[in-house]
């Protein structure tokens, strides 16, 4: 094999960071085949002198492509490149805790996923309104695609945040995530009206979702996952009128898998030979712990996807504004179909978000939730990894333990006995599914809440066990 340095270089004057050069070299390097798979990669302290860099940024950039699905570590022997499968990625266009009489004092205490942390109220969050005040009041019917100002600045968060390159033209302001689905759903829909389309879903997965799916007239075809996230060789099952493929590969809910590179490829490829789109949920991507946010999967194949973001798991759920991007083509059936339905976004709302994103309040909101998060991540993490394997750990704002079933319903039960309710992964299964366990989320209790919840989850799992 080639000396790394001639694979890959670092340059202190590039604006990226020296972990996210080295990474993107070996990203590089491995998928023009330079690098072939099985090719073990020199240790993070030799590749460290090579490029005369410090250890800790080579092991920062190993992460990354670990998590990524790149590479792969084998115990005893070294850092492995995987076996990747699909395609190739296609050209873009330009374009403390309280233990006695607890619940008395806390009442009952769910530990709900999906729920965020909220800071108080900030002085650019009270600013925000006053500039709504300040704006006439609106006297026509906006923009079904949405306020372009807002757009275009939601297109810039995008890029820097979760590196997805895309533009103003390409993005709809929606009411939230699922908003976004059913209008991509309405839209689709509406292009062969001789057959019931059919929507592929994650199981275990998120059941608002399929929900939303059959109000729309879909049928819904279960895909099993497993701790990679969605099993893309089952996709060649689904029927042959498969409309769309619905996924959260980021972090998988609700058992926090992370979609592997090679099944990101595989799922753009079956996309593409079934005349299919994607949509891709990525409801708490800004939440990430151990390495930075995956790329998405609207970035390897925009004409092929729909990519959902919401703010509802960072500014709370009250506020209905959510985005998606998509295809042009697919971006102008849904303009029609929020104007046949008289669907609007919110002048007000939209006004708000702009003056939030212009004074950085979204980045100072993600920044301080991520310190929250990662804290919380650690405690349950401590508290619940003598009991089972967890998933999903160092992201988002649940954690999966996984058990028997059997277990997991008793260990629901107890919990609820002492005022602590927790969900199991039954709750977001529709067909039969070896995973099983309980999902433990952390977002919306206080400190205090949490250890005691986390308490009763420990008392409850000894017993049981």
């Amino acid at each position: 094999m080639l000396p790394m340095s001639l694979i890959v270089s670092v340059d202190r004057t590039d604006p990226r960071t020296l972990p996210v050069q080295i990474a993107d070299g070996i990203r590089a390097a491995i998928d023009s085949a330079r690098i072939e798979p099985n090719t073990r990669l020199p240790s993070s302290r030799a590749l460290s002198v090579e490029l005369e860099v410090a250890r800790g940024v080579v092991e920062s950039a190993y992460d990354q492509l670990t998590a990524e699905g790149w590479l792969q570590p084998r115990a005893g022997s070294g850092t492995f490149v995987r076996r990747l499968s699909g395609v190739t990625t296609p050209t873009r266009p330009s374009t403390t805790s309280r233990t006695a009489g607890t619940t008395e004092t806390l009442g009952r205490l769910r530990l709900a996923t999906g729920t965020p942390w909220v800071p108080p109220s900030s002085a650019a969050w009270k600013r925000a309104w006053r500039d709504v005040s300040a704006v006439p009041q609106p006297q026509e019917y906006p923009d079904p695609r949405g306020d372009h100002r807002l757009r275009a600045a939601l297109a810039d968060l995008l890029g820097r945040a979760r590196g997805l390159h895309t533009s103003a033209e390409s993005i709809v302001v929606t009411t939230g995530s699922m908003h976004g689905m059913s209008l991509a759903l309405a839209a689709l829909s509406t292009e062969d009206g001789t057959s019931r389309p059919v929507l592929a879903h994650e199981n275990p997965g998120y059941r608002v979702a399929t929900t939303a799916a059959r109000r729309w007239g879909w049928s819904v075809f279960d895909v099993p996952v497993d701790l990679d996230g969605i099993v893309t060789e089952r996709l060649d099952m689904t029927p042959r009128t498969t409309r769309a493929v619905y996924v959260t590969p980021s972090h998988q809910y609700p058992t926090g898998g992370l979609l592997t590179v090679g099944r990101r490829r595989a799922l753009a490829s079956y996309a593409r030979s079934r005349d299919a789109m994607i949509i891709e949920d990525d409801y708490d991507s800004e939440f990430r712990y151990d390495v930075a946010p995956l790329p998405t999967i609207a970035e390897l194949a925009p004409d092929r996807t729909v990519y959902l973001g919401t703010v509802a798991k960072t500014l709370g759920g009250g506020i209905r504004l959510g985005w998606l991007v998509a295809p042009p083509d697919v971006v102008e059936l849904i303009a029609h179909v929020r104007t046949d339905l008289g669907d609007y976004p919110s002048t007000p709302v939209q006004h708000a978000m702009l003056s939030l994103l212009r004074d950085g309040e979204w980045d100072r909101t993600v920044r301080a939730a991520r310190r929250v998060y990662r804290q919380r991540d650690k405690l349950v993490a401590a508290a619940l990894a003598p009991f089972g394997e967890l998933r999903g750990v160092g992201a988002g704002m649940h954690t999966t333990l996984l058990l028997d079933a059997t277990v997991a319903v008793a260990v629901a039960e107890r919990a609820a006995a002492a005022g602590v309710d927790v969900d199991t992964l039954a709750k977001s299964t529709r067909a039969p599914s070896p995973m099983t366990g309980l999902i433990v989320g952390y977002g919306s209790v206080s400190d205090d809440e949490l250890a005691y919840g986390l308490d009763v989850l420990v008392d409850a799992l000894t017993s049981v066990s």
